[in-house]
């Protein structure tokens, strides 16, 4: 109940920050092309970037992974808010039943999204998670980012989410996707994805004056 009237009170906040937001959304020319085809794929982003592009979810039919914590119970009320899915569990805890949850939702037409540094760290070093659902799904990566010129950032918690602050620029930048190839090895993804987002982080960063 606690977490029920947490989400609503958390959610009308967000959208009256959103309201004062200007926002920037760079699309590949390739996201564009499967979006137009309404095609599947994995988003791939950074812990702590998450707070910035969850207005995007309904937007771009992009379904979540949640952890089972009660954090994770807020997000995912908020996330069904937003109009979108989600699923709860991590690798760390209820890893078969999030697998499951997700390439369902997929199956339904939802893109599966990974924040691919969960669920404890270290931040900004890429997972396999995100990979192996690629693989199941057969399917590309699509890195994304966010960067704001202002933000309030919890600075308590590993992953330092960061939350844009009313009257902020926002830009969000979607990369080139990286398609799944069977006959290469899980790990061989690992740096090729890490590099892209790092690149594109540095790039929001730039963008909004904190380069």
């Amino acid at each position: 109940m606690k977490a029920f009237f947490a989400s609503y009170f958390l959610y009308f906040l967000y959208r009256l920050f959103q309201l004062t937001w200007t926002i920037e959304i760079r699309e590949s020319a390739a996201l564009t092309e499967l979006v137009k085809k309404n095609k599947t794929f994995v988003v791939a982003h950074w812990h702590g970037e998450e707070l910035g592009i969850l207005h995007l979810l309904k937007r771009y039919r992009v379904a979540c992974m949640v952890s089972q914590s009660f954090d994770g119970e807020l997000v995912a009320r908020m996330i069904h808010h937003f109009g979108s899915k989600a699923v709860r569990g991590s690798s760390s805890r209820g890893a078969v039943q999030a697998l499951k949850g997700i390439l369902r939702l997929a199956k339904e037409g939802w893109r599966p999204s990974v924040a691919v540094d969960g669920p404890r760290g270290p931040r900004h070093e890429v997972k396999l998670g995100v990979v192996e659902i690629a693989r199941v799904l057969k399917v590309p990566i699509l890195p994304i980012n966010m960067a704001c010129s202002r933000s309030f950032i919890f600075k308590k918690s590993w992953n330092k989410s960061e939350l844009p602050l009313p009257f902020s620029r926002i830009v969000i930048q979607w990369g080139e996707p990286i398609e799944y190839d069977s006959t290469q090895p899980l790990e061989s993804y690992l740096q090729p994805l890490a590099k892209a987002l790092h690149a594109g982080r540095a790039e929001c960063m730039k963008s909004v004056g904190k380069a």
